[in-house]
């Protein structure tokens, strides 16, 4: 079975903040340079997590 390809959230802003988290796709620096090795499961959750992330900065 062939997985279909899920595209970095990356949006070339490219700038950690205090919490090690990018203030441009929400995704940790960890998440950042594992995201070509996870599968497409991983990468739905890391989706998600960026989701839940991005939702708490725009409440602040």
């Amino acid at each position: 079975m062939i997985e279909s390809a899920i595209a970095s959230p990356c949006t070339s802003i490219c700038t950690l903040n205090e919490d090690d988290v990018c203030v441009g796709c929400f995704r940790t620096s960890a998440e950042i340079r594992g995201w070509s090795y996870l599968g497409s499961e991983q990468k739905i959750n890391v989706l998600l997590l960026c989701n839940e992330r991005s939702r708490k900065v725009k409440l602040v």
